[in-house]
């Protein structure tokens, strides 16, 4: 009887199966090419091709609008299905998905209408948020200015997840009276330069380098209010990188099955012949599969509360509301501080069943790790688990929104400008 494919319980819906099922050939092939693409650095246009051909991108858009209607579950579900077969195109698509739900939370008019028209279009949206420069926390350094006509965009960005795979580009910006923006500029655009720099050790197919805005236009119907995020925002974009690390972990455990059945050799202190009847390798199979489980379904759980605080943002109740948004809020971080601690050990845990040969870098078994450690980096878990403890011990908001920079006030929260605001205490 030959290994399995992992139990990992049943899908987020009744619809998940049917749903998943349009993805999973393309899913199949990005996988059967991850290890060679990682080993030459290839990047992800031929695959971030295939999902826009079978409308990957248009997921959470409505049926009536040209996508497939799924929920927020639903999507995070086929994200870990996706990040099973090369987490670096789960991560090139993660701002693309952000903006899509930002889209869906605007009113009806003619903007709406006309970005879901370009999505479902097939059109792949990158950005260009994070500056490593100077600017202090809640400012940037790149700036929209110009006349009622014509704006233009300056700056220098970093960590462009997925803008040198996109047709247009999500720019954080400061524009007059220092307001914080989003400029909506076409990749092809005047002035725009996209560099293949990210020099992190893990999720190196990402294109998470530089991008140069010089004189760059912006149409104003395309620029976007801080106003326009969705309330839910953070914790949306967060779960994105907790679903990439739940398919790291489901991959991990995978390939760890497959080497452990096919293993013929063994030591001379083994506790059997081979190593797919030793016990001691069987055990280390065994914790690294449950470690995957426990992740995915984490994330899942979690994914409800998001769904809860999207569906809250069109009721008349506003305590209801944000209660809503704070508990999601609160359930990512907790879900953020265990998924990465157990994908982390799941991937550092394979090497123990199949020893030194497993480190060949033909076999690509680090990039796991690897690729876990970088996503686990983003948004530090020591600050999270300060933050569900402020909330659980003191009722603390937790913050909707930050960023990184220069002279951090304390504990701020970029949305709400409110750093002090307190719940009533959970039960």
């Amino acid at each position: 009887m030959g290994h399995s494919e992992g139990v990992w319980g049943c899908g987020p819906s009744d619809n998940y199966t049917r749903l998943a099922e349009r993805f999973r050939p393309a899913f199949q092939r990005i996988r059967e090419g991850a290890v060679h693409r990682e080993l030459n650095r290839k990047l992800l246009h031929e695959e971030i091709e295939w999902l826009r051909e079978c409308g990957f991108g248009t997921v959470r858009i409505s049926q009536e609008e040209g996508g497939f209607g799924a929920t927020l579950p639903e999507l995070f579900g086929l994200l870990i299905e996706l990040s099973e077969a090369d987490s670096n195109v789960t991560q090139a698509l993660r701002i693309h998905f952000g903006f899509v739900e930002r889209l869906l939370s605007l009113p009806d008019g003619e903007r709406r209408r006309r970005w879901l028209q370009r999505i479902a279009a097939g059109a792949i949206v990158g950005n260009a948020l994070t500056e490593t420069g100077e600017n202090k926390v809640g400012s940037y350094a790149t700036t929209l200015s110009g006349t009622e006509e014509q704006l233009r965009l300056n700056g220098v960005k970093y960590y462009s997840t997925g803008t040198i795979y996109a047709d247009w580009i999500v720019v954080s910006a400061t524009a007059e009276e220092d307001d914080i923006v989003s400029a909506i500029v076409p990749a092809a655009a005047e002035g725009v330069d996209i560099v293949d720099d990210w020099a992190g050790f893990g999720q190196t197919l990402t294109g998470s380098g530089t991008t140069r805005f010089v004189n760059t236009p912006v149409e104003r119907e395309d620029v976007f209010e801080r106003e326009t995020y969705t309330k839910y925002g953070t914790a949306f974009a967060q779960m994105v990188h907790l679903a990439t690390l739940s398919g790291i972990a489901r991959a991990a455990a995978r390939d760890v099955a497959e080497a452990v059945a096919e293993r013929r050799r063994t030591y001379s202190h083994a506790s059997a012949a081979r190593a797919g009847e030793d016990p001691q390798v069987l055990q280390v199979a065994g914790r690294v599969h449950s470690q995957a489980y426990a992740a995915g379904v984490i994330v899942l759980k979690a994914a409800e509360a998001v769904q809860r605080a999207c569906d809250a943002q069109s009721s008349e109740d506003a305590e209801y509301a944000d209660r809503a948004n704070v508990e999601a809020e609160v359930e990512v971080a907790q879900a953020q501080t265990i998924v990465a601690r157990l994908t982390l050990e799941a991937t550092a845990a394979i090497f123990d069943a199949l020893g030194a040969s497993a480190t060949a870098r033909s076999k690509g078994l680090d990039r796991y790790w690897r690729n876990a450690r970088t996503i686990a980096s983003h948004n530090p878990l020591i600050y999270k688990e300060r933050i569900v403890g402020d909330y659980a011990v003191n009722g603390t908001r937790p913050p909707f929104a930050w960023q990184t920079g220069v002279g951090a006030s304390s504990h701020s929260d970029q949305t709400t400008g409110d750093n002090d605001a307190r719940l009533k205490p959970p039960s």
